[in-house]
C-alpha cells in the first residue's frame, strides 16, 4: 500500500501542488464547491422525500437537484484527489478521512441503487423507500462533511 501512496504523492499534479499556493487554494476551493453543490442539492431532495414541501412534485425537484448533485460529486471527489495526492501516505492513515470515505461510497451507492432500481426521476418508487433512502442519504452526506472537516484537527 505505502509504494502506491508514494505513487500517488510522486504524480505531476501533487508535485505541482506542493509548491503552487494558488494551484493548491483552487483546488481547494474547488473541493468546497463540489461539496456545496452536492448538499445543497441533496439536503432539499431528502428533505421532500422525508414529507417536506409536498406542493411540489418529487419529479421537478429530482430533475434538477440530481444533476446539481451529481455535478458537486464529480467536482469534490475530483478535487479531493488532488488534495489527497499532496500527503498522501499522511492522510491515508487518518481515521476521519477513511470514515469520510465510506460515507461517501455509502452515499453513493445508495444513490445510484435507488436510480437504477426506480428510474431518474424515482417515478416507481414508494414513500417508504424514500423515507429510508433519505435517513441513509442525509447520515452519510452529513456524515462526509462532518469527517471532511476533522481531517484538519486531526494527527499533528
Amino acid at each position: 500500500m505505502d509504494t502506491f501512496l508514494v505513487a500517488i504523492e510522486n504524480m505531476g499534479i501533487a508535485q505541482t501542488l506542493r509548491v503552487s499556493r494558488w494551484g493548491y487554494a483552487v483546488t481547494n476551493a474547488t473541493h468546497i464547491l463540489g461539496i456545496a453543490l452536492l448538499i445543497g442539492a441533496i439536503v432539499p431532495l431528502q428533505l421532500r422525500f422525508l414529507g417536506l414541501w409536498s406542493g411540489i412534485s418529487r419529479e421537478s425537484l429530482v430533475r434538477v437537484l440530481s444533476p446539481v448533485a451529481a455535478t458537486g460529486l464529480t467536482l469534490a471527489v475530483i478535487a479531493g484527489f488532488f488534495l489527497f495526492s499532496v500527503r498522501a501516505r499522511e492522510y491515508a492513515g487518518i481515521g476521519f478521512l477513511q470514515a469520510k470515505l465510506i460515507f461517501v461510497a455509502v452515499g453513493t451507492l445508495s444513490a445510484v441503487a435507488l436510480h437504477r432500481a426506480h428510474g431518474f426521476l424515482l417515478a416507481s418508487a414508494g414513500d417508504a423507500r424514500l423515507v429510508t433512502h433519505a435517513i441513509v442519504s442525509m447520515t452519510c452526506w452529513i456524515g462526509a462533511l462532518v469527517c471532511g472537516r476533522m481531517i484538519a484537527f486531526a494527527g499533528n
